[in-house]
């Protein structure tokens, strides 16, 4: 399924793999203690999703919001315990499935799968911004990225008042990838 999405939208699908269970795994440490309810941004083919899930993250405390509607439909069939929603994360606070899953309880991490270090500033600026809008000034966005440093304009970062904390990182990941936890200015892990 990945290989097939990536040979018809290689712009849209940021990867040249799956995410590894080694890559999933330090997802899963990057989230902050505690973490309960969680949206996930271009979940792909679910390697972080089904990571969470193992981890503990209930079903229905979890959203998933794909760009693409092949793989949105693919995952609503092998994780019919989630909630996987059709949308751009450009206008994620505008999404009404995403509006709907926070009047049920406040959303404590956002875990990105997007390829943020290919996005031009005015896209990383919408959906930070969005992601900071539905979580608040505690709220952790988890991110991973192929390259040495935060995947995010400096500006950007500095418009928003954000920190990026490198987390993690594993080699058994193809490419390498690090993890990296932004978080509002001042705000402790």
């Amino acid at each position: 399924m990945f290989f097939r999405q990536w040979l018809r939208r290689p712009l849209s699908i940021a990867a040249i793999s799956p995410s590894s269970r080694f890559l999933a795994r330090r997802i899963i440490e990057a989230l902050p203690a505690g973490t309960r309810r969680v949206i996930e941004l271009g979940p792909g083919t679910g390697a972080f999703t089904r990571a969470m899930l193992e981890h503990g993250i209930a079903g229905n405390d979890l959203l998933a919001l794909e760009y693409n509607p092949e793989l949105q439909s693919y995952l609503r069939e092998q994780l019919p315990s989630i909630r996987v929603v059709l949308g751009d994360a450009r206008d994620l606070p505008g999404n009404p499935e995403v509006r709907r899953f926070l009047d049920e309880g406040a959303v404590h991490a956002i875990v990105s799968g997007l390829g943020l270090l290919a996005m031009d500033r005015e896209t990383q600026q919408a959906i930070l911004a969005g992601a900071f809008e539905l979580m608040g000034e505690d709220g952790a966005f988890v991110q991973f990225t192929y390259g040495p440093k935060v995947p995010v304009h400096p500006d950007v970062m500095a418009e928003l008042g954000l920190q990026g904390e490198r987390s993690g990182f594993t080699l058994r990941n193809l490419p390498p990838a690090s993890v990296y936890v932004l978080r509002k200015r001042g705000k402790a892990a």
